[in-house]
């Protein structure tokens, strides 16, 4: 791997940051990543990987080792909350047509394989970016933390929803919007007759379950609910709301403490940012465009984002001098924000269309909603292959070989 040649500084250590400090040194940057947090501490707990994300995986060399720790998602689909299925899919026929399976891994496993891929010394925790300068194409970024400042030919602003770097950027944008309902999350035991993977939509809620490589369960539950409104007791609030539904959900819930259920208000991207870059400064993962959970293709995108700027930015990496470095860099961000703005932008604004779906409130639409899903599984897997085409056909552009 040749390491050594311009410095980039990655300001966050999720997925989207981790992928993208690992990529970067493929293509020969001196990276150093920036985590606030004074230790690596993944948000959420399961994540859905396409194949569009294995293959971006694949290549940095990764993708084996991530199949290895994911469960299969095979028979699944979508129930009312009495149990009775409106659809059932194969996600088998998923891997037949875009070459690689439907994934459920654990968050976590997949940050420590991206983080022991990174050299002692790389990521540095504990360490809060401050403010960024954004240089130009003649002058070098500057980053100021709270462990003194750093000179960059490349800053990466992977620091999430709420992005401190992305606000500066652009003062004038709204940032994300609240999508109307709050998200629930948390593991439990797989049940002696193990479910298949499914959702269940009632009334303006939604509660899914999918096994683990593990043995347990990765559940999930969305409601519409006002902004910031919590409960002093998570679990009882799932009991309350969900407790009358189809088994599993009741049992899984009744597994759970109130300590280990995560919950969230769901924001979205309603407004896209006018460029992914300004600067020396690329916006990749949640801080440029982030998604309802609905398509399960947050962490996927954020993914994608990281491999394709690697590939753009290859050039200015191994440039022979600063004027070099700067122009090859204005001409790769642009690619980058050629790239992955129209594509995301698209998938932002499916993905809150199947929240909207899914949160239906009125009978007579979710009437409708359930014959027209029906309808769909009677037409067959054709039409669902279709639908999922241009998201899991995604191919990465190439980078340098793995080492």
């Amino acid at each position: 791997m040749a390491v050594g040649g311009g410095r980039a500084v990655v300001a966050g250590a999720g997925i989207g940051g981790l992928t993208a400090a690992v990529a970067l040194r493929h293509q020969g940057w001196d990276v150093t990543v920036l985590e606030r947090a004074p230790a690596l501490e993944p948000v959420g707990l399961g994540l859905g990987l396409g194949p569009n994300a294995l293959h971006a995986l694949d290549a940095i060399g990764l993708g084996g080792e991530v199949r290895r720790f994911s469960a299969i998602q095979g028979q699944g689909g979508i129930r009312r909350a009495d149990g009775r299925w409106l659809v059932r899919t194969d996600l088998g026929l998923v891997a037949e047509r875009f070459g690689d399976h439907e994934l459920m891994a654990l968050r976590a496993d997949l940050v420590g394989l991206l983080a022991g891929r990174l050299p002692g010394g790389v990521l540095r925790t504990g360490v809060i970016v401050t403010s960024v300068d954004a240089g130009d194409q003649a002058r070098r970024a500057r980053v100021a933390t709270s462990a003194g400042d750093l000179e960059a030919d490349l800053v990466v602003a992977a620091d999430g929803i709420r992005s401190p770097i992305r606000a500066a950027l652009f003062p004038g944008h709204q940032g994300p919007r609240y999508a109307g309902c709050t998200a629930w999350r948390f593991l439990a035991p797989r049940p002696d007759r193990s479910p298949s993977p499914a959702e269940t939509w009632g009334r303006g809620e939604l509660f899914g379950a999918v096994p683990l490589a593990d043995g347990r369960m990765y559940c999930y539950a969305t409601a519409l609910t006002p902004a910031g409104q919590r409960s002093g007791d998570e679990a009882a609030e799932l009991k309350r709301r969900f407790g009358g539904w189809h088994e599993p959900i009741p049992g899984l819930i009744g597994s759970v403490s109130p300590e280990a259920v995560l919950r969230d208000d769901v924001y979205w991207m309603a407004e896209p940012l006018p460029a992914y870059h300004h600067g020396r400064i690329a916006i990749l993962g949640d801080a440029a465009h982030a998604m309802t959970p609905n398509l399960g293709q947050g962490a996927c995108q954020a993914i994608e984002d990281a491999i394709v700027l690697a590939s753009v930015t290859a050039p200015a990496a191994r440039a022979g001098s600063a004027p070099e470095t700067g122009a090859a860099l204005a001409v790769g961000l642009a690619a980058y924000t050629a790239a992955r703005l129209p594509r995301t932008r698209k998938l932002v604004q499916a993905s809150y269309r199947a929240a909207q779906l899914s949160g239906l409130t009125s009978r007579p639409a979710i009437a409708l909603r359930n014959t027209g899903v029906s309808l769909i599984g009677r037409l067959g897997p054709r039409l669902m292959l279709r639908q999922l085409a241009p998201i899991a056909s995604w191919t990465p552009p190439p980078l340098a070989p793995a080492p």
